[in-house]
């Protein structure tokens, strides 16, 4: 008998697989209506998709560098350069990553011996603690908690440090909760991670909804030293299925990066590359339009929240709302259950994304504000 490798034994198929399937296979007489993904339905920029479709009937459809073409990481580095008053070289401090999320695995690949400590953000994106479990590292988890507006408690940090972690996992702005972190507490991150010789990994894919600080790690004093920041164009410029992130760091750490990567994937379709530098160089209107969309609908989540008696935090940012369940209300998996058999609406469970999670519920922005109104008549009903 064929078995599968032991390192799955650790890892269980991700949880919106599994519940989508689920929604997908219910016999409903009524659509049933997803506030649970975070998949942008808005459009990409008109220039972005005339770009796409022009370049797409050029014949250039080869294999392409796995470092991305120089105009791409040109605009990366201007982006970065205009959004986060942060110097990237494009030739050796940028890498063009298929999604952010391939980042994940590439970093834990690159970075990452068997045994190793990987410190994780609980509550978190559940894809660190499995990339980890999969290269076979060990995850420590540290608490982020409501009390502390959901940002590293640093006498905890130093605890875990005995352990001697290599590398550390942050994303501020944070899903699923919408915290920000302050340029002093990233700067006692940075002071951390030096002292300690631990590789930050900031994650940063939502600086750009309804958040007026845009905000890198990479703007701190000596944070290129033990930081590394990894970016995404999926939420900022509307283009999920287009698979375009980046990661930013110092010329080794990159270099390190791109030995794994040029053995695991070839170059990101040329079309897409060229539509994506488009969209890294849209005028600042483009991000008023998508703060102005979003505000709307953000009115009617809290609006929604209020009717299922939950607790959310109006300075939260990013595209999700993080809401906490009334008093009698433990159970977020049957809370968001019993929403999804009997109105149709599916919310995410906040423990999915660790143990501090429960209790929490998470609402998506990403649903047109006809069917926002719609889940508020189901809930009135």
């Amino acid at each position: 008998m064929i078995t599968e490798a032991q390192r799955l034994q650790s890892v269980q198929e991700y949880y919106f697989s599994k519940k989508l399937q689920e929604i997908a296979n219910m016999k409903t007489e009524i659509p049933i209506i997803s506030l649970g993904i975070g998949s942008p339905d808005l459009q990409p920029h008109p220039e972005v998709i005339e770009e796409l479709i022009n370049v797409s009937q050029s014949g250039i459809n080869g294999y392409q560098s796995y470092r991305g073409i120089p105009e791409m990481r040109e605009a990366m580095s201007t982006f970065y350069q205009n959004k986060f008053n942060v110097s990237a070289n494009p030739s050796t401090e940028i890498l063009p990553l298929i999604g952010s999320k391939e980042g994940i695995m590439h970093i834990s690949m690159a970075f990452l011996n068997e045994g190793d400590k990987v410190l994780i953000p609980n509550p978190g994106y559940p894809t660190y603690s499995s990339v980890t479990e999969l290269v076979q590292a060990e995850p420590l988890f540290y608490d982020l908690k409501d009390e502390n507006n959901w940002l590293p408690d640093f006498d905890q940090l130093e605890k875990l440090a005995e352990q001697q972690p290599k590398i550390m996992w942050i994303n501020y702005p944070h899903m699923p909760t919408g915290a920000k972190a302050s340029k002093d507490v990233l700067r006692k991150l940075v002071e951390f991670a030096t002292r300690h010789n631990i590789l930050i990994v900031n994650d940063n894919p939502y600086s750009f909804i309804l958040n007026d600080e845009p905000m890198s790690i990479l703007s701190i004093d000596g944070a290129k030293e033990v930081c590394i920041e990894l970016n995404s164009l999926s939420k900022t410029f509307n283009i999920a299925g287009w698979r375009v992130g980046m990661v930013i760091g110092k010329e080794n750490f990159i270099n390190s990066i791109l030995k794994v990567k040029s053995n695991m994937d070839s170059g990101m379709n040329f079309a897409i590359q060229k539509a994506a530098t488009k969209a890294l160089l849209v005028d600042n209107s483009w991000y008023d339009e998508l703060t102005n969309i979003y505000a709307e609908r953000r009115k009617i989540i809290w609006e929604i929240a209020n009717l299922l008696n939950v607790k959310y935090n109006r300075e939260a940012v990013g595209m999700f709302i993080w809401a906490k369940l009334p008093d009698d209300k433990k159970d977020d998996k049957a809370f968001i259950d019993e929403i999804l058999y009997d109105k149709k609406i599916f919310i995410t469970p906040g423990s999915i994304f660790g143990s501090n999670g429960k209790g929490f519920i998470r609402f998506s922005l990403c649903a047109p504000l006809e069917k926002l109104i719609e889940v508020k008549k189901r809930l009135e009903a």
